[in-house]
C-alpha cells in the first residue's frame, strides 16, 4: 500500500504544471541603434591631404545617416600630424575617453594606416576598446575587430602599416641626403641672423648687425658672459616679438662657433636612427657629414670666424692647463660621506678624490675619478638632457607651478583677492541687469561700469602678481636652464666650462662608476661614468 502511496506522488509531481509569466523587454534589441563613431586622419597640411580630410567627413557622415539602426555620436578627425604616435593626435585621444564613458558602440576608420602606424599602439589600443564592448571597423582591409579573428588580422594589417610609415621615413631620410650631396638641401630651421624667403636662405639686417658685433667684442678681448650681458642690458631680445628671452653665454658661444655665418653648411650633424619609432642621436662618425660651401650668404668673413676659433681654442686650453683654476673647484663632493674632492696631479693627470678616503682609506670606499672622466661624462650628460629638455624640465616646472598655485590658493591674501574679485564681478552683473531693464541712466551705466571694470583689473593684476611670485626660485631657475638648452649647441665636441658653470651646481660621486649632476634649480640626474685606461 506504501509503495502504491509513493508511485501515485511521484506521478503527481511530474503531472505539476508551473505557471510562469513572461516579462516583455521595454526596448527590444532589434529596435536599439548602435552608437557609432568615425575617425579619420591625414598626413599632412597640404591641400590635396585636407581635401582628403573633407572627404572623410562627408563619407562619414553620409555613411552614418543612411543606416536605420546607427546613430551617429562624431566624426572625431586630425589634421596635419604624424601618425607614428597616439599621444599627438587630440581628438584621437578624446575618441579613446568617450570610449570609456560608455557613450561609443562602434568606430569607422579608413585604413589601419589611419588608425595607428605602430603595431604595439594599434593592438594595445584596440585589446582595450574590445574589453570596452567596442568594436573597430577598417573599411580598406575589411576588418571587424568585434570578431575573434578581427585582432589576429589586425597585427598582420598594423605591421604593413609600420613598415610604410619606416618606408616613408626612409626615402624622407633618403631624400635628405641627395639633396645635402648635392648642396641643395634647406634645413628647417636657420640660426639668429637669416630667414627662410622663397625657399632661399637670406640675411636680416637688424639681427646680421648684432651678430658682426658679437665676433667684434669676442676678438677685441671680452668674454662669452659680458657679451651677452651687454645685449640684455641694452634690450635686444634673443628672439623677436619676444623680450623675454635673454641671451646667455650658451648662445654666444653658439653663434661663435656655426659655420653658417660664413656661408657655409655642415649638415647630419645628427641623426635618425633606424628603429621605430626613431630617436635623434649625435652623429660620432657613424654617418657621412656634408660640408658645403656659400650655400647662402655670409654675415662674417672666414678670416674672421678662423681668428675667434683660434682665440676659442686658446682660451680653452689655458683653461685646461691652469690646474690652480678649475670649474670643478668647490663642486665636487662623495656621495658616501659628504666629504669634498681635492684634486691632485700623479703622472701628468689630474684627479679628483674624496679627503676622508685619502686621509684613511677604510673610512670610505670612493677613491679618484680622473678629471678627464668627469668631463667627458658632462658631455654625454648634456646631450641627454638637451634630447629630454621637454620631458624632464618642462614636466618639473608644471609640476612646480601646480604645486605653487594650490599652496598660493589657500593663503589669506590670495582668499582676500578673490573675494574681492566675486564683488566686483557680481556688481558689474547687477549693474548690466539693472541696464537691460531699464532702471539705470546709460551715462551713469557706462561711468560706474568703466570703474567697476578698472577695479577689476586692478585686482586680477594684484592676484596674478602675487602668485607669480616663487619664494624658493625655484621656477624661475628652472626656465632659466631651460632657455639655456634651448640656445645651447644640439652637442658637444668637447668640456664646455662655460656651459657647465650656468647648468650645474654641485657633483656628487655616489661610486667609482656613477657621479650625480645637481642643476642650479636643485634637479638631480645621474650618468655612469665610461672608465678610461689609466
Amino acid at each position: 500500500m506504501a509503495e502504491k502511496l509513493m508511485t501515485d506522488g511521484s506521478m503527481a509531481l511530474r503531472e505539476k504544471q508551473y505557471r510562469v509569466i513572461t516579462i516583455e523587454a521595454t526596448e527590444k534589441p532589434q529596435n536599439a541603434k548602435l552608437r557609432v563613431a568615425a575617425y579619420a586622419r591625414v598626413s599632412s597640411a597640404s591641400d590635396d591631404q585636407l581635401n582628403s580630410f573633407a572627404a572623410q567627413n562627408r563619407h562619414y557622415s553620409d555613411l552614418i545617416s543612411s543606416k536605420e539602426n546607427w546613430r551617429m555620436v562624431d566624426i572625431y578627425a586630425d589634421e596635419g600630424i604624424t601618425g607614428t604616435s597616439a599621444e599627438k593626435r587630440e581628438d584621437f585621444q578624446r575618441l579613446l575617453a568617450d570610449c570609456r564613458r560608455g557613450l561609443i558602440d562602434r568606430v569607422l576608420v579608413k585604413s589601419i594606416s589611419r588608425f595607428a602606424r605602430n603595431t604595439k599602439e594599434c593592438l594595445e589600443t584596440i585589446r582595450e576598446l574590445k574589453s570596452l564592448g567596442v568594436g573597430v571597423y577598417f573599411e580598406k582591409e575589411n576588418i571587424d575587430t568585434a570578431t575573434m579573428s578581427g585582432e589576429m588580422m589586425t597585427a598582420l594589417f598594423a605591421s604593413f602599416a609600420q613598415a610604410e610609415s619606416e618606408s616613408i621615413s626612409g626615402n624622407m631620410r633618403w631624400s635628405y641626403q641627395k639633396r645635402m650631396q648635392s648642396g641643395t638641401f634647406l634645413p628647417s630651421s636657420v640660426p639668429y641672423g637669416y630667414i627662410v624667403h622663397n625657399r632661399q636662405i637670406e640675411v636680416d639686417e637688424q639681427e646680421a648687425q648684432i651678430v658682426r658685433k658679437i665676433f667684434r667684442e669676442y676678438l677685441a678681448g671680452q668674454n662669452m658672459a659680458t657679451i651677452a650681458d651687454s645685449l640684455n642690458l641694452a634690450g635686444i631680445p634673443k628672439r623677436k616679438g619676444n623680450s623675454a628671452i635673454k641671451w646667455h653665454k650658451t648662445s654666444i658661444r653658439y653663434i661663435l662657433t656655426n659655420e653658417r655665418y660664413i656661408g657655409d653648411s655642415l649638415w647630419q650633424k645628427t641623426y635618425m636612427t633606424d628603429a621605430f619609432p626613431p630617436i635623434m642621436v649625435r652623429n660620432h662618425g657613424e654617418k657621412e657629414m656634408y660640408y658645403a660651401e656659400s650655400t647662402h650668404p655670409a654675415i662674417i668673413s672666414k678670416e674672421e670666424f678662423d681668428s675667434v676659433q683660434v682665440l676659442l681654442h686658446r682660451r680653452a686650453k689655458r683653461e685646461i692647463s691652469k690646474s690652480h683654476d678649475s670649474p670643478f673647484d668647490q663642486k665636487i663632493f662623495c656621495g658616501q660621506c659628504g666629504t669634498s674632492f681635492r684634486k691632485k696631479v700623479s703622472h701628468e693627470k689630474m684627479f679628483w678624490s674624496c679627503r676622508k678616503h685619502s686621509q684613511n682609506t677604510q673610512s670610505c670606499p670612493v677613491t679618484q675619478v680622473l678629471d678627464s672622466e668627469i668631463r667627458e661624462t658632462f658631455v654625454r650628460f648634456y646631450f641627454k638632457l638637451k634630447q629630454n629638455n621637454e620631458d624632464i624640465l618642462s614636466q618639473m616646472l608644471l609640476s612646480l607651478q601646480a604645486i605653487r598655485n594650490r599652496r598660493m590658493l589657500w593663503s589669506l591674501d590670495v582668499i582676500e583677492l578673490n573675494m574681492q574679485i566675486s564683488d566686483l564681478t557680481s556688481q558689474n552683473q547687477m549693474l548690466a541687469t539693472l541696464k537691460q531693464q531699464g532702471l539705470i541712466d546709460p551715462d551713469i551705466f557706462i561711468s560706474q561700469s568703466n570703474e567697476l571694470t578698472e577695479q577689476l583689473r586692478a585686482v586680477k593684476l594684484k592676484k596674478e602678481r602675487l602668485l607669480a611670485v616663487d619664494g624658493d626660485n625655484t621656477i624661475a631657475q628652472t626656465r632659466e636652464l631651460m632657455e639655456i638648452l634651448n640656445d645651447g649647441p644640439d652637442f658637444l665636441d668637447s668640456f664646455d666650462a662655460e656651459l657647465f658653470g650656468e647648468l650645474v651646481e654641485t657633483i656628487i660621486v655616489e661610486s667609482n662608476e656613477r657621479i650625480r649632476f645637481r642643476l642650479k634649480n636643485g634637479l638631480e640626474l645621474t650618468e655612469t661614468i665610461e672608465r678610461t685606461v689609466r
